[in-house]
């Protein structure tokens, strides 16, 4: 009785020892560290061995189009506007609920990014952001980065660059 009373009480101090006051900034560990030296004076292979086949080989991104884009916002109303919003201002139902706000995706620093860095963030993640590797195919990844450029655009554009016939239904 004594001895479960005590593994209670380790149990309980290594749990609150563990928390931390702000857990969504944690470090993630990538399983492959190309610019760090192994452990024990091994060395990375200079080259993949003969043979390998790449599990996820990047894809180059596809032509622009009208399909693509749509397939992109389709894709992103569903796997980003919880977070980032509809609009890509970063106020979308789950940061709604008390989750940190992301940047928002018109903001210069992010605009200043080239697509390929949206591509990557979705499949690697970035900073609280998990991967979507495993959710999001490649050719979905690059929809929905052409589709986050068109939404930037949306939030840098001059009422000059719109078609004249277009112009009424914008005012």
């Amino acid at each position: 009785m004594q001895y479960r009373f005590l593994a209670v009480v380790i149990a309980a101090v290594l749990a609150v020892a563990g928390c931390d006051d702000d857990m969504s900034k944690q470090q993630k560990d990538k399983t492959w560290h190309a610019a760090t030296p192994p452990p024990n004076d091994l060395a990375w292979p200079l080259s993949p061995p003969a043979g390998l086949v790449t599990r996820d080989a990047p894809l180059p991104p596809p032509t622009m189009s009208l399909a693509l884009l749509r397939r992109g916002q389709e894709r992103y109303d569903i796997f980003c506007a919880p977070c980032h919003a509809p609009t890509g201002d970063g106020y979308g139902m789950i940061v709604q609920r008390g989750f940190p706000a992301p940047p928002p995706l018109y903001d210069a620093r992010i605009v200043a990014e080239p697509t390929r860095h949206y591509y990557d963030v979705m499949t690697d993640g970035y900073g609280i952001m998990y991967s979507f590797a495993e959710r999001v195919p490649p050719r979905d990844r690059w929809a929905i980065a052409a589709y986050i450029r068109a939404l930037q655009r949306t939030h840098s554009g001059e009422l000059a660059e719109v078609p004249a016939d277009k112009r009424a239904a914008l005012q």
